[in-house]
């Protein structure tokens, strides 16, 4: 019979989090493949639970790691599946093992846990009837307002992660973007410091002008239907035919995504469909 993989959600932070479930599926597993060795043996000692056998199953390992997992899962065993914090495949590794065991006919089950993107929304408060998840943002500027400029445009509040050594960087993008954009920026969630900073761009990005510790959830509040829209789509095409005339399409191209926040690559194809 195939066994089953158990989708674990851990605690973001404090230990007080963990769950009955949680503590039953990792007493229970044959295996855990985890993100990091280290941290999860410290998790299970701090339960009180003896270590099974543990695989590696990191953003490098995952590929490698997930067939030899199915083989356990083939020959009946049960494998936990967990991630340093949070849940597994949501910005973190774990779906490809996920994927590979649901193509076996493994049974896949899930222990839910705490979530940094709800903690997030609920504590950041902003209006809104929904949200949208983007995951860790992009490096650069360009790729970071093209990523929000897209999931702006549902009207939803956003939801992302960010490195701390990136955040003032980040934030300073956003407070010349958009100064006056409420948001709300999320540290240490669970923990002893705890803390969350509202304002706008230019108040929270003033207020980050240097690297914070901890992990840190940033939340933006919806855009206005009418910006999140975008430019009138006559007056773009009319703006992209001027601009393809004076420079070329490629430059006329990487100019309006400049100046509008749009992809690049989506106005390229654009100029292309209006050529033909």
């Amino acid at each position: 019979m195939t066994g089953t993989l158990l989708v674990c959600g851990t605690p973001i932070g404090n230990l007080g989090d963990v769950s009955g479930r949680l503590r039953e599926a990792l007493a229970s597993a044959d295996t855990i493949a985890c993100e990091d060795t280290r941290r999860t043996r410290a998790l299970l000692s701090a339960l009180g639970i003896p270590a099974p056998a543990l695989v590696r199953l990191d953003a490098n390992a995952e590929e490698r790691a997930a067939p030899r997992l199915v083989e356990r899962l083939v020959r009946g065993e049960r494998v936990a599946l967990v991630c340093d914090a949070g849940m597994p495949g949501v910005a973190d590794p774990g779906g490809a093992l996920i994927r590979a065991a649901l193509a076996s006919d493994a049974a896949v089950l899930v222990v839910p846990g705490p979530s940094a993107v709800t903690a997030s929304l609920a504590l950041a408060g902003l209006p809104g009837d929904g949200f949208v998840f983007v995951g860790f943002l992009p490096r650069s500027g360009g790729a970071l307002m093209a990523r929000l400029d897209s999931a702006g445009r549902s009207g939803l509040a956003i939801v992302a992660f960010e490195a701390p050594g990136r955040l003032p960087r980040t934030l300073a993008v956003l407070a010349k973007r958009d100064p006056g954009r409420a948001i709300v920026v999320c540290r240490e969630l669970t923990k002893l410091h705890e803390e969350a900073v509202r304002g706008t761009a230019a108040e929270v990005a003033a207020h980050f002008a240097e690297p914070p510790p901890g992990e840190v959830t940033l939340v933006l509040a919806p855009v206005a239907p009418a910006a999140a829209t975008g430019p009138d789509s006559a007056d773009l095409d009319a703006a992209l035919r001027d601009l393809r005339e004076a420079v070329g399409a490629r430059r006329a191209s990487e100019i309006a995504a400049r100046l509008t926040g749009l992809p690049r690559r989506d106005l390229y194809e654009r100029l292309g469909t209006m050529c033909r």
